[in-house]
C-alpha cells in the first residue's frame, strides 16, 4: 500500500484494541487542494473525511491481521458508520481507537473513534465515530482464489509497525 493514513501505533492490545496516531501536516499534498483558495476567500486545508476513514481502517485493519498473525488478507468489507462533527486542520493530531466488536473465520466488525489532540493544551476531544467491516479473502464465502503474497500487509505496513514496536509474528 502507497498511502499510510496513520503515523503510529501507541497501543495495542491482542484481540482487542488498537490505538494509533496520525499528524497532520500542511506538507501532505492533499492539504493544499481541500480546500483552496479562492477568490472570495482565503484556503482552509481540512484532512478530507474520506482520509480519516481511511486511516480508522488501516488501524483495524492491522489489529485485525495482528489476531491472525498477518497470515491472510484482511481488506476493508463495508463502512456501517461515519459520524464526524469537526474538521481536523494542519498541526492537528488525531487518535483512532478502534476495539474489536465481532470475530469470526470470515471476517470481523470493529468500532472506531476519532479524538482530536491539542498537543499545546494537553487536551482531546472525540470528533467521530466510525465503525467498519472487514473481510478474510482467504475465507470469502464466493470461493474466489487471490493470489499468493499478501498484498495488503506489506513492507510500508511492517516498517509502521516495526517502528511502533509491534511484534510481527515470524519475525
Amino acid at each position: 500500500m502507497r498511502w499510510m493514513w496513520i503515523d503510529r501505533v501507541v497501543e495495542l492490545q491482542p484481540r482487542q484494541r488498537l490505538v494509533s496516531i496520525k499528524h497532520i501536516s500542511l506538507a501532505e499534498e492533499h492539504m493544499h487542494e481541500h480546500f483552496a483558495a479562492t477568490e472570495a476567500r482565503s484556503s482552509l486545508p481540512v484532512m478530507p473525511g474520506s482520509l480519516i476513514v481511511e486511516g480508522v481502517a488501516q488501524s483495524g485493519g492491522i489489529l485485525i491481521g495482528h489476531a491472525l498473525a498477518f497470515e491472510q488478507k484482511i481488506v476493508l468489507a463495508k463502512v456501517t458508520r461515519v459520524d464526524l462533527d469537526h474538521d481536523a486542520t494542519a498541526g492537528d493530531t488525531l487518535r483512532y481507537t478502534i476495539t474489536i466488536d465481532q470475530f469470526g473465520p470470515q471476517g470481523a466488525s470493529t468500532k472506531g473513534v476519532v479524538d482530536l489532540l491539542e498537543v499545546w493544551s494537553g487536551k482531546s476531544r472525540t470528533i467521530g465515530h466510525i465503525d467498519l467491516m472487514f473481510s478474510v479473502l482467504e475465507n470469502n464465502m464466493a470461493g474466489i482464489e487471490f493470489p499468493e503474497g499478501n498484498f495488503v500487509f506489506g513492507e510500508a505496513f511492517k516498517t509502521l509497525m516495526r517502528n511502533s514496536g509491534v511484534l510481527i509474528p515470524g519475525e
